[in-house]
């Protein structure tokens, strides 16, 4: 599932029992959101100048493609921040936050072009854009000392309808790419082979689409209490898996 949302909160709550990191690693963070900040705001005017000049969203994924997936790619050093403590959040989960997200974009939209026109596109698209600014902004001024309440409100609130939206695109996504997937079994491998084993891309995307109905519901609820902790103070005791 492609929110990014949770891992703020997760950070956020484990930053206050270790140490401040180096200023070298300071420095590269803030810069790494400044940039990132900045690439999806580029996304954003690009978006809303192609709706303001061609008055629709047909070919609107194929003119910021490029954009998008150099940004939507370079989250991996998200991955490496983990990996050497900089940033204190779980390997793991930012590994299926930043995983999931190139997946929607290399493996589903990417590789099915006829989809790219669909609406589920443009929804996700859009979630995402603004999904983005708000949290590298959140980190750019929490890493200076100097968060605006305004963004914190943004970013502990608009995720309660962004979420939500924005799984909807996913799946309306995946959904439209299964009969391309089905007739043309691309990424599958059939028997007989000489490794002897199958893999059908098809069912995997239809796994994929179940996966949601456990996660999102967990992860959205999650986020409404860190919501409550960091907008109203309140303690949350929450349980050990």
């Amino acid at each position: 599932m492609a929110s990014s949302e949770d891992e703020g909160s997760v950070e956020e709550k484990e930053n206050a029992k270790k140490k401040p990191i180096s200023a070298v690693a300071t420095a590269w963070l803030i810069f790494y959101n400044i940039a990132m900040t900045a690439g999806w705001l580029v996304l954003a005017i690009s978006m809303f100048r192609f709706y303001m000049d061609k008055g629709t969203h047909k070919g609107l994924y194929r003119s910021i493609q490029k954009t998008l997936k150099f940004f939507q790619t370079f989250a991996l050093f998200e991955l490496v921040h983990c990996a050497l403590g900089i940033v204190r959040t779980s390997v793991l989960v930012t590994g299926v936050q930043v995983s999931s997200r190139i997946f929607m974009v290399w493996f589903i939209t990417n590789s099915i072009k006829q989809i790219q026109n669909e609406n589920g596109v443009l929804l996700f698209l859009v979630v995402w854009t603004v999904t983005e600014i708000i949290r590298y902004s959140y980190y750019t001024f929490n890493l200076l000392n100097h968060l605006p309440y305004f963004i914190k409100w943004a970013r502990y609130n608009l995720f309660i309808v962004l979420y939500p939206a924005g799984v909807a695109g996913e799946l309306l996504t995946i959904y439209a790419a299964l009969p391309y997937v089905r007739k043309t079994a691309m990424y599958s491998l059939r028997l007989p082979n000489k490794y002897n084993v199958s893999f059908d891309y098809y069912y995997f995307l239809i796994s994929v689409m179940c996966s949601y109905i456990p996660l999102f519901p967990q992860l959205y609820l999650h986020m409404l209490r860190q919501r409550r902790r960091v907008l109203h103070g309140e303690v949350i005791v929450e349980k050990d898996d």
